[in-house]
């Protein structure tokens, strides 16, 4: 029997949280398999290229073929990496509440002018070269429904709706998300 297939969490921009739901399930799942975290860069730090770049050698130390599990922001740094790299090995990759960038998000959070300025804008919409599956929120306050369905057509991804949870957040009664161990065995299945 071969060895688990490596998880990289890449966290949104906030970066890691202790009691999110991807830390947490880094830390349940490391005992099983590789896991891999991208490096924080700090919450000031908006530079969406030092994302992509430390993405980039997350996977270089990985190697082989890797799930990747991204967040909100991290989401969206992620389709910007698959733009720029092509990489073969990616299995497949869980795209939980991508945050809409394009949009203004609320009080707390970068302008859209910070953003476009850090090179976020604009979501990359090219059709991902692996499988995706995107979880959509009803009731996201960092995207509407309908732009996250949007987002996961252009990029070619399953929507995968959970209902009224938020951001799939702590601020919305997340800590940890079983659903995610069900979503990563279905790319298990495909190793």
């Amino acid at each position: 029997m071969s060895s688990p297939v490596p998880l990289l969490i890449v966290p949104g921009l906030r970066d890691h949280v202790a009691d999110h739901w991807q830390t947490l399930l880094a830390r349940k799942l490391a005992p099983q398999r590789l896991v891999c975290s991208v490096p924080p860069l700090g919450r000031e730090n908006l530079s969406c290229e030092k994302r992509i770049d430390g993405i980039q050698q997350s996977l270089e130390f990985l190697q082989g073929p890797v799930i990747v599990i991204a967040h909100s922001g991290g989401v969206i740094s992620f389709v910007h990496w698959a733009q720029k790299y092509h990489r073969i090995g990616i299995v497949g990759a869980l795209l939980a509440a991508p945050a809409d960038l394009e949009t203004p998000l609320p009080a707390g959070y970068p302008s859209v002018e910070e953003l476009r300025n850090d090179r976020w804008l604009p979501v990359p919409r090219s059709k991902l070269p692996f499988r995706s599956l995107v979880a959509v929120s009803s009731n996201d306050p960092l995207a509407e429904q309908s732009r996250v369905e949007q987002f996961a057509r252009d990029w070619g991804s399953e929507c995968v709706h959970l209902g009224a949870v938020g951001h799939l957040n702590p601020a919305a009664g997340f800590g940890e998300w079983p659903q995610a161990e069900e979503l990563i065995a279905r790319f298990d299945r495909l190793a």
